[in-house]
Formats: C-alpha cells, sequence, structure tokens
C-alpha cells in the first residue's frame, strides 16, 4: 500500500443491522465489492479485509469466529467507538486490526453517511492507513483517536447526542405537564437556533439567567419544579451547576 494507504477493494461485513447496512450500502457506491453476512459469519468470509458490525459485547466472539472460520483475515475491524481494538486479537489478523466509528446516528440501515466525521484508529500503520482510507471513500472525515482516549471520546459523543435528547425530553416533558400541546413542535425554533448558535460561537451563545446572574429566576425554577416535576430537580441542579462553571471559564 502507498504511504497514504487505500480502501480494500472488498470488504466482509459482519451484522447487516444499522451500522452494517449504512456501510455497505456506502462501499458499493464507492465501487467496493461487498460480503453483507450475519453475525457468526467466518467460512465464506473474503479475507482481506473484515469489518465487524455487531454489538461491543459481540465483538471478541466474532473476531474468534472469523478465525476459526477458515484462517487468520488481512485486516479486521469494528465500528465500536469505545471498545479498543484488543477485542479483535482473537482474529489474529495478518496485517493488523482496526477500527471506524462513525461520528454520527444510524437510525436505520440506510444512515446517510457522506460528511460524517469517523474515528479512526489501527493498531499498526498499515492498518490505520486503511482505516483512514475506508473513511474517506465511504464519504466520512476520519480524524484519529488514540486507544487511551477512547472511552473519553465515546463519552464526549453520548453527551452530544444521546443527553442532548434526554435533556430536550425532559423540557418536553415539563411544558406539556402545565398543558401546553405539541411541546415538541414548541420547544423546536429554540432548540434549533440554540444549538446553531453554539456552532458558531461555544460557550459564548450561552443565555439565559444563569448567564445574567439572575439567581433570583433559578430559585423560582427550582421552586416551581419541586411543586411539578420534583424528579427533574437533580437534572436541573447538575445542569445549572455546570452552566455557573462554564461561564467562570
Amino acid at each position: 500500500m502507498s504511504e497514504k494507504g487505500s480502501a480494500p477493494d472488498a470488504l466482509s461485513i459482519v451484522g447487516s443491522g444499522r451500522a452494517g447496512g449504512s456501510i455497505a450500502a456506502a462501499a458499493q457506491r464507492a465501487g467496493i465489492e461487498v460480503s453483507l453476512l450475519g453475525r457468526g459469519a467466518g467460512a465464506d468470509l473474503d479475507r482481506t479485509c473484515v469489518l465487524l458490525c455487531v454489538p461491543d459485547s459481540e465483538i471478541a466472539a466474532a473476531a474468534a469466529a472469523v478465525a476459526s472460520g477458515g484462517g487468520r483475515p488481512d485486516l479486521v475491524g469494528h465500528v465500536s467507538g469505545a471498545t479498543s481494538l484488543e477485542a479483535l486479537e482473537a482474529a489474529s489478523p495478518v496485517i493488523g486490526s482496526f477500527s471506524i466509528h462513525p461520528l454520527q446516528t444510524l437510525p436505520d440501515r440506510n444512515a446517510d453517511l457522506a460528511g460524517a466525521p469517523a474515528a479512526v484508529a489501527g493498531s499498526t500503520a498499515e492498518a490505520r492507513r486503511t482505516a483512514t482510507a475506508l473513511a474517506e471513500a465511504l464519504g466520512m472525515v476520519p480524524f484519529e483517536v488514540s486507544e487511551d482516549d477512547r472511552v473519553a471520546y465515546h463519552a464526549a459523543a453520548s453527551i452530544a447526542s444521546n443527553f442532548l435528547v434526554t435533556l430536550e425530553q425532559s423540557a418536553a416533558d415539563l411544558l406539556g405537564a402545565v398543558g401546553v400541546e405539541h411541546p415538541r413542535q414548541v420547544l423546536a425554533p429554540l432548540v434549533r437556533r440554540s444549538l446553531e448558535n453554539w456552532i458558531a460561537d461555544g460557550p459564548a451563545a450561552l443565555t439565559g439567567p444563569i448567564a445574567r446572574g439572575d439567581e433570583s429566576t433559578v430559585r423560582r425554577h427550582r421552586e416551581a419544579l419541586s411543586a411539578r416535576q420534583p424528579g427533574l430537580l437533580p437534572l436541573y441542579d447538575a445542569m445549572a451547576e455546570a452552566t455557573r462553571a462554564m461561564g467562570t471559564v
């Protein structure tokens, strides 16, 4: 392979769920020959480059199945953000192991990966170059994350995506509790504008009572939550404290 690396001509994908299906579709559009196989596949694999698109808890077993099904693959990878490359050791790849984690939500098997960032890693320089080239061929924008930083990286992704949904649903539930119909639709313009402001300006986009130092309003918020939705108080307090700290940076 060249110093820059090149995407494989053939890709065996184990796991036909949302990640496997979306990556398979993108690979086919890129002209890569794709074999999309169910979990536990081993004997029928093209062993040039194998990508495991299975749940984190099943990666090690899937890697073992690859090796036991007919020999060592040249390259084997997974698409987990939090799982280390050690989970692939049972496959004993000839060239090395790698990972590609699309930093994007995958709601179905046809999710559009074009333009999505992708965290890549490799156990060898050649494996890392292949991961980078494959991510680019799939239409993604690769960036490297070290093994030591992998779990912290995935925690950041979870905060940005998963917890955002939790936070907005909590707000919608509170709005619904006071009789506002269609609370998600009512909140949507505020949420979109706040997100766009943060993308453009970072912490400087912060508005509201804490940013203004209006602790009297914050106290009234807490009183209202205590009466209406006391289960939200710990979340409110944690977010308020984090917001105060952000204002001092």
